[in-house]
């Protein structure tokens, strides 16, 4: 899978997740930037990303991800394995 396709599939979750079909995230992306990102968006988008990509963050990753970036390198270092 490539970056730019993770990114694709990636905006279609937070578009979905946050109700807003304008929102299209990049690599800096966070929390900041998204009006209605709180805590517990953020679950329900850590969810909904395992789901659409069949993964499963742990909490070590949950905790440290800084931006969009650092989700789509676990995303692809996980497509890998």
């Amino acid at each position: 899978m490539t970056r730019e396709k993770v990114y694709e599939e990636l905006n279609e979750v937070f578009q979905d997740v946050f109700d807003d079909a304008t929102i299209q995230v990049k690599e800096t992306t966070t929390s900041d930037d998204i009006e209605d990102w709180d805590s517990l968006e953020h679950i329900n988008l850590v969810v909904a990303v395992e789901k659409k990509f069949g993964i499963k963050f742990n909490m070590g990753e949950v905790n440290t991800m800084k931006d969009v970036g650092e989700m789509v390198d676990i995303i692809l270092r996980r497509a890998v394995q």
